[in-house]
């Protein structure tokens, strides 16, 4: 068993780990294919599919317990998501860079997908339940800090080089070559740091056992009482977030010709990328403490309003124009935290929802529903940009509203879960 010194030299490192190809792959790509020229219809839409690993990721984690051990895997995928990276920047330049970069990203999600099923399930048997408890906040923190590296440091990074090379795709290459060596040191960290828990070993659990076991547990999901309200809601709560997250970024850095707001790289980095996830991790906080004050029964409503509402200053941004960063970073810093607030409802009531037999099996089900609802609406929501104009589409946003306050309104669920007694 890894003592605490122990603990804290791997569990920040790892999740930092895990949360940096995640955010590179399903946000930074968009902004990146945006600035090389690519459409918005094919930037949502072809984006929009890296979602699909994590959407399938409960039908092959059972495998990853039968095949080698966590270690294993989450070594093995950490050098697969560095070389994809080096991947995605030496490809950058060639004629058909929007083909094979694509190519690469599937397959860093797939793997990425991979690496969140090895660490969640090191995590448990590298740590007791003690340590568990007491690591909870800083992995998520350490989580969040890759996605401000990802995101804002990033991308003031590839700004910076753009002005530097006066060419997008040489600053793109580099800054994919630093995120790809940073993994593979990383890599290199954790081949020497990680222990070696005893735990950690295969199932001895035969194949075709380990599938009818699995075959039960999801025929068991959707045996669940009330299911088909918790499906919708699990599908559809996020579907306004499942379009506007695509197509943000892409109004922030577009031309102001084309109705965008034709900010740099950088100002998106520090703007979106920084202070907007500050502001979605300071929303997560102060959610989680209201959450455990009142329960979800007297939270859900203004929860569903700090998501819906906020959402409000795109439509403001791209009717009323500015190149003020204060007042635009103040928009991206409220909607974010609004969502940051209003998402901890929805995390708590997957958590309820997976209650009983085969708790772990079912929460991954519904993760992987969740998945799937940000996975659909991404891909048309550049379609509908385009034939919309950014004004209108930001109207029609507000309209999809409407679907998360009535799936909110749908589902069932003790009136005091989640309150701390």
């Amino acid at each position: 068993m890894a003592k605490p010194r122990t603990s804290w030299a791997w569990v920040p490192t790892l999740y930092f780990a895990e949360g940096l190809p995640y955010v590179l792959v399903v946000t930074v790509s968009a902004i990146m294919f945006k600035q090389l020229g690519i459409s918005n219809t094919e930037v949502a839409l072809y984006t929009s599919w890296l979602y699909l690993p994590w959407v399938i990721k409960p039908f092959w984690s059972p495998f990853v317990d039968l095949v080698k051990t966590k270690r294993w895997w989450l070594l093995l995928t950490q050098i697969i998501l560095g070389a994809g990276l080096a991947g995605v920047a030496l490809t950058l330049n060639t004629p058909n860079f929007f083909r094979w970069t694509l190519a690469i990203l599937w397959l860093m999600a797939f793997s990425s997908a991979t690496h969140d099923i090895s660490i969640d399930g090191f995590y448990m048997l590298g740590l007791d339940e003690g340590e568990q408890s007491m690591f909870v906040g800083i992995r998520n923190t350490a989580y969040r800090i890759a996605m401000i590296a990802g995101q804002g440091g990033l991308l003031i990074l590839v700004g910076l080089f753009q002005k530097m090379f006066g060419s997008a795709v040489k600053a793109w290459s580099i800054g994919f070559l630093i995120a790809g060596g940073l993994l593979i040191l990383l890599w290199l960290y954790h081949s020497y740091i990680l222990p070696h828990p005893v735990a950690d070993c295969t199932t001895g659990v035969s194949g075709k056992n380990i599938v009818k076991e699995f075959g039960m547990t999801f025929v068991s999901y959707f045996q669940k009482p009330y299911i088909i309200p918790a499906l919708l809601f699990i599908l559809l709560f996020r579907f306004p977030e499942a379009q506007i997250g695509k197509i943000a970024p892409l109004f922030l850095i577009d031309d102001v010709a084309n109705g965008g707001l034709g900010l740099t790289t950088q100002q998106i980095g520090f703007a979106q990328g920084t202070l907007g996830v500050i502001g979605l991790l300071l929303g997560g906080i102060l959610g989680g403490i209201t959450l455990s004050r009142f329960g979800l029964k007297k939270c859900i409503w203004f929860m569903v309003a700090a998501i819906s509402v906020p959402d409000l200053v795109y439509v403001y941004l791209s009717w009323v124009p500015t190149q003020n960063m204060a007042l635009i970073s103040s928009c991206i810093f409220i909607e974010q935290m609004g969502y940051g607030f209003g998402f901890t409802a929805y995390t708590l009531f997957l958590m309820y929802f997976a209650r009983g037999e085969h708790q772990t099996s079912h929460y991954a089900i519904s993760t992987g529903i969740m998945a799937l609802g940000m996975m659909l609406p991404g891909m048309i929501s550049g379609w509908l940009q385009e034939h919309m104009g950014y004004q209108w589409f930001f109207v029609w946003i507000i309209g999809c509203c409407a679907v998360t306050c009535i799936v909110s309104a749908l589902i069932k669920y003790e009136p005091d879960f989640g309150k701390k007694q």
